[in-house]
């Protein structure tokens, strides 16, 4: 439990919430629609993103020469729903990312539903939630 506070306090801090939208021409809405839960950290503080990835059970760990830092994230919508948004739900965000997360939560149960594969509900339900 003492580490479960941890990494939401850690989130706060270093970690992002984020919906991605490209243009896919062969996919039927021409919209793909990718969440992502991330935390970056300099190659010194690996450590602890082994430590958060194994408390997750999810998600992977890259690393990028340009800033010599390393990624834990996690993409995977099942993973979101079923690993991630419940520990932020049982262990709340304090600071203004409260807000970042409960918009993702949001939309990660739309595409649970299948509703980011309608092309008129995703064009007007996600542009209400970015407003």
């Amino acid at each position: 439990m003492e580490f479960a506070s941890y990494i939401s306090g850690f989130t706060d801090g270093e970690g992002t919430f984020s919906i991605s939208f490209s243009i896919r021409p062969k996919l039927k809405t021409q919209i793909e629609v990718r969440p992502s839960f991330s935390i970056s950290q300099h190659k010194r503080n690996l450590m602890i993103l082994k430590e958060i990835k194994e408390y997750f059970t999810v998600g992977a760990i890259r690393f990028s020469k340009k800033d010599q830092n390393y990624k834990y994230e996690v993409r995977s919508t099942k993973d979101l729903v079923d690993k991630i948004i419940p520990h932020f739900i049982a262990y709340p965000l304090k600071t203004s990312k409260l807000k970042d997360f409960r918009l993702f939560s949001e939309v990660c149960g739309m595409i649970s539903s299948n509703l980011h594969l309608r092309r008129k509900y995703l064009k007007t339900s996600f542009l209400k939630i970015r407003k």
